[in-house]
Order: structure tokens, then C-alpha cells, then sequence
């Protein structure tokens, strides 16, 4: 019969995507190579004046570990908007007002504005996230074994997307074969075996959810040990770890959230 041909391909599928996914998100859950004691700014000496203690994390790296590249740029952009050496307008512009920077992070972001000295915040968060001071950050991080790689990442996000396929691809044969002529057992029952791939697929969509959300975190489970450490003492470290939407000006969060036209981080 067709429709077992179809189960067949359901049950195949959804079993190779669920492994795939299961796979790599035990790799992503590996600790890389490194010492998680010691966080990566503890052998920095240049960058950021953002200094703490060997065991702590430094304000950028408490950003990065919970909410990547983009959490970085923000909060560098409110440090300077707070130090009135960046002026962040509610419009969704942002102003250099004092174009020194002080460390490799805050020079990123008086270069995206560029020579004209003002730019769409959106475009600012675009080209900071991307500039080599955040990438070095990340790569501290991931040497010293807080963060996931992006590689490890990337396999997450393409194994949510395969047990996607999967679900969808077991819905499609499952109507298919309940269309086929006599392609059915007596009253369609047979068709209820088709619920066992999409169990597999949900089920394993729910895990992952839950497990490895966002596909996957930005830390790794030393990274996240260091986050609970971190004390909430001042707003900045609070937008370190909780986002834009910890922030007590409306006008600066309207400014920012302004700059997620184009990508859409935390």
C-alpha cells in the first residue's frame, strides 16, 4: 500500500532530523577548550575599560554571554549615550558628540556612524555587531570556554529547521495518502500511524525549545554558571544582562528598540 511507503518516509526523515538536532545540541552543550574560572577579559590587556576581577565578567562579556553581538553594541551605545559622548535620539538617530572614543568597542561605534557624524541607529547596530572589537570579544569568550561557537550554533539552528521540514513533510504524506484512492484501511484508521512521526518531531521541537533556545544560548553552561554570579548594582550591568527593556528612560528605549528595523537580536 502507498500510504505505508509514506509512513515509511515519515518515520525516516523524522528520526535522521530529531538525531541531527539531538547531536547538535549535546555539541553545543560541550565546554570547549579553556579555563571557565577565568573569564576572557582576565588576560585582556587592551580594549575595553570595562576591568574586573579574575572570576568575574566584565560588563560587554556579561552582554555577549546573554544577548550576543547586538546586546554588546547596545549597551555601548547607552555607555556613551550616559557618558554625553553619543547622543541617542528617540527618532532612531544617533550623534557623536565626542568623537574620541574610549575603548575598541566605543570606536567601532563612532566609525559606523562615520566621517558625517550621525547615522540611523539601525544601521549603527548593524555594522558595531559586526565590527572585529565585538569579534574578538567573542572569540576570548569562546577560547576561555563561556561561549558557544558559532559553528555549534549554526548546527542547532540547521537541525530546528530540519525537524521543522520533517513535521511538515509527515503532515503532507499523511494528507496525501488519506487523498489516494482505497489508499486507506477501513475508515481512514490507518492514518492515525502518521501520528507517531509528528509526536517524535513535536516532542523534540518542545525539547529544544526549552533546552537550547534561541538555537542555542550565546553561553555555555560555564558562561551561564558566570552569569548567575553577576550582581544587578547599576543600570548598565542591568542592560548587560536584561536588555533594552530594563531601561528606566522610555525615550532611550524608544531609541533603541527604533534600531531593530534591521535585525531583531534579544
Amino acid at each position: 500500500m502507498v500510504w505505508i511507503l509514506f509512513l515509511l518516509v515519515s518515520c525516516a526523515v523524522a528520526g535522521v532530523s530529531c538525531a541531527r538536532l539531538c547531536l547538535a545540541a549535546a555539541e553545543a552543550a560541550q565546554p570547549a577548550a579553556g579555563d571557565p574560572a577565568r573569564p576572557a577579559g582576565a588576560d585582556r590587556t587592551h580594549g575595553t575599560h570595562d576591568l574586573h576581577a579574575p572570576g568575574e565578567l566584565s560588563r560587554y562579556e556579561a552582554a555577549f554571554l546573554s544577548g550576543g553581538p547586538l546586546r554588546v553594541t547596545d549597551l555601548a551605545l547607552v555607555t556613551m549615550h550616559r557618558g554625553r559622548r553619543l547622543l541617542l535620539a528617540h527618532t532612531g538617530w544617533a550623534t557623536v558628540v565626542d568623537p574620541e572614543g574610549t575603548d575598541d568597542l566605543e570606536r567601532s561605534v563612532i566609525g559606523a556612524i562615520g566621517p558625517g557624524g550621525q547615522s540611523e541607529i539601525a544601521a549603527v547596530r548593524s555594522a558595531t555587531a559586526a565590527a572585529d572589537a565585538v569579534r574578538l570579544l567573542a572569540d576570548r569568550l569562546v577560547a576561555a570556554g563561556l561561549a558557544v561557537p558559532d559553528a555549534a550554533r549554526g548546527s542547532v539552528a540547521r537541525g530546528v529547521r530540519a525537524v521543522r521540514g520533517a513535521a511538515l513533510l509527515t503532515a503532507a504524506l499523511a494528507l496525501a495518502s488519506a487523498l489516494l484512492p482505497a489508499g486507506l484501511g477501513p475508515g481512514g484508521t490507518d492514518l492515525a500511524w502518521f501520528v507517531l512521526p509528528l509526536v517524535l518531531t513535536g516532542g523534540c521541537l518542545v525539547v529544544a525549545r526549552i533546552e537550547v533556545h534561541p538555537y542555542t544560548r550565546w553561553a555555555s553552561p560555564a558562561g551561564q554558571s558566570l552569569l548567575t554570579r553577576v550582581e544587578v548594582a547599576d543600570p548598565l550591568t542591568a542592560l548587560a544582562v536584561g536588555g533594552v527593556r530594563v531601561l528606566d528612560d522610555p525615550a532611550l528605549r524608544t531609541a533603541l528598540r527604533s534600531g531593530r528595523t534591521v535585525h531583531r537580536g534579544h
